[in-house]
């Protein structure tokens, strides 16, 4: 049994490879020691199952730390090795090919690198450990080993003190991994990866495990409670707000897919893009939102999906070319969008409840994935003028593809008025997206939609009173013209609809502000309108500034100083009326 070897690498200088390759996620070490650990263990059930092995005890893993020592402990009673063992699978390093791994990342982004495809996830240990020393023992009851190496390419190996079967690895840790030697840095790294693990996961003496071993998504739906699902997705994502609801994906064929997908309450849109949708394999949390697995517009959403389907260490590149991948990206989106649709059929007015928070994830999702779109069409829709909803299809065949539509009630209250005035009702599209999303709407639909408050289809340009504003104004440059309005209005604000719809996009991607051109439609019907030739000068410059200012404030607030010079006049006005 005692004795020394080399261990079997083609290159000299693996270790310090393994080191800056997986420096960046230097904390997955814990993850690779303990998934280890719980694969020994299913092995031994397995066994155990076909009687080839006995197991009576409880299943477990263990995570110890001691500063003093400066050593962290992983043991589990899994199946254990034998030395012939210990030499195959710990003694060759990444059999699948040393030289083929340098060869094929010595020019990779050490950022895009997962750990474990090639065979090292025992390695890990060795970014954060001086030397390694590991014991086990084998359920077949051959003798216990000891196997003992210090980073370099010599190991020791002798005959062990190990008394049941399983495996023990002791690190010692090195000065600049001083911090994972903190107890509470530790439970951290095993709640971020090892959170959900089957068996349990005890870390020093405490008598709870750290884990969940029976997380919610690996139920059948029909065991699982509202409450569950809250518990659940308050504990992943900290989040003080309840989700709106929830699917859950329970997939055995044509490959394994299992999670919950939480639509989230949106208190700013586009808030939850990022890092919300954890991607598990056999309940290894494996990374966010990975976009080959995920839709990109999915990650609107936050919640968990568990494949065993993916491999779980390979890079992002190999993934985009996995055809099963590409399968269980596009069941996701169909589960989805049959949540929405049947959602909408049985409950309407739970639906209508959830529409204004849904609305941007599912115009995003349309925009992103036509497919999406085409079968989610029949449910799209808008809150109405009248308070109630409509389908845009249901909208558009009722007005001759011609839809009217507000994107803020408040600001466009008087141009809503007119419209009830005269028995008709608007679309209500208040989100940054739905200007894009109009725009891919008439392309697609060939529907025309033009905004309330956009320029009157009849106007003439009268020059006597163009001539009396923009006196009285001071703003040669400033459009104006005249038209006929249904309104007790003497003049409205209006802006060009491809003007505007352009400025809404530019606003939505962050881009340079663009400059606002607004027309002045002087209302040719009203009164006050009619009787400005005949004012004096001083009575003309007054009323075309409070008409102007009026105007504005059906767009928009005014300035600080604007609004001070509003007050004034209006005052003044009230004064003369008196």
């Amino acid at each position: 049994m005692p004795g020394k070897g080399t261990i079997k690498v083609n290159t000299k200088n693996i270790f310090p490879v393994i080191k800056k390759w997986l420096y960046s996620d230097k904390d997955i070490f814990l993850r690779e020691l303990v998934v280890n650990g719980c694969d020994a263990i299913t092995k031994l059930k397995k066994l155990s199952a076909i009687g080839e092995a006995q197991f009576d005890e409880k299943p477990y893993v263990k995570v110890a730390c001691d500063s003093e020592a400066r050593t962290i402990t992983v043991s589990d009673n899994g199946i254990g090795m034998t030395e012939e063992e210990v030499k195959k699978y710990i003694n060759q390093i990444a059999f699948s090919g040393a030289e083929e791994f340098l060869e094929k990342y010595q020019d990779a982004s050490e950022q895009n690198q997962i750990i474990g495809h090639f065979g090292l996830g025992f390695y890990s240990a060795f970014m954060v450990a001086e030397y390694v020393e590991l014991e086990t023992k084998s359920y077949s009851g051959a003798p216990p080993v000891k196997w003992k190496c210090d980073g370099g390419t010599e190991y020791t190996i002798s005959e062990g003190k190990r008394t049941s079967c399983g495996t023990t690895i002791v690190l010692h840790i090195a000065e600049d991994s001083a911090d994972f030697l903190l107890k509470e840095r530790l439970r951290s790294i095993l709640l971020k990866y090892c959170g959900f693990l089957p068996y349990e996961i005890f870390l020093d003496d405490e008598e709870k495990s750290v884990n969940d071993t029976a997380p919610l998504w690996t139920k059948s739906p029909s065991d699982c409670t509202d409450e569950e699902y809250k518990e659940l997705y308050h504990r992943i994502f900290s989040d003080i707000n309840d989700p709106l609801f929830w699917i859950h994906l329970n997939v055995d064929y044509p490959f394994n897919l299992k999670g919950i997908l939480y639509f989230p309450k949106l208190t700013h849109e586009f808030e939850s893009a990022q890092g919300k949708i954890k991607l598990y394999n056999n309940q290894v949390f494996v990374a966010d939102n990975i976009k080959e697995v995920i839709p990109e517009f999915l990650m609107l959403l936050k919640g968990v999906v568990d494949c065993p389907d993916v491999p779980l260490n390979v890079s992002r590149s190999a993934l985009q070319n996995d055809g099963t991948v590409t399968k269980i990206s596009a069941h996701i989106t169909k589960k989805v969008a049959d949540r929405l649709l049947a959602m909408q059929k049985d409950d309407r007015e739970r639906f209508d409840g959830y529409w204004l928070d849904i609305a941007p994830f599912i115009e995003y999702g349309c925009l992103s994935d036509e497919k999406f779109y085409d079968r989610l069409r029949p449910v799209m829709q808008a809150k109405t003028t009248d308070g109630e909803y409509a389908t845009l299809t249901q909208y558009a065949e009722e007005n001759d593809k011609t839809i009217t539509y507000v994107t803020n009630e408040g600001q466009q209250a008087q141009y809503i008025k007119l419209l009830k005035e005269e028995g008709k009702k608007a679309l209500v599209f208040p989100h940054i997206i739905d200007a894009h999303f109009i725009s891919f709407l008439e392309m697609r639909e060939q529907w025309r939609f033009t905004r309330i408050d956009a320029m009157p289809e009849q106007t003439s340009d009268d020059e006597e009173l163009v001539g009396i504003f923009k006196a009285a104004l001071g703003d040669d440059t400033l459009n104006i013209t005249t038209s006929p309005l249904k309104s007790p209005m003497p003049a409205l604000l209006v802006q060009e609809e491809h003007v505007r719809r352009m400025s809404d996009i530019s606003r939505m991607f962050g881009s340079a502000k663009l400059p606002q051109t607004f027309t002045l439609v002087l209302n040719a019907g009203s009164s006050i309108i009619k009787s400005l030739p005949k004012a004096d000068a001083e009575k003309q410059k007054l009323i075309c500034k409070q008409v102007y200012d009026i105007a504005k404030l059906c767009n928009a607030t005014l300035t600080h100083d604007e609004m001070s010079e509003f007050v004034e006049r209006t005052t003044a006005l009230l004064e003369k009326v008196i």
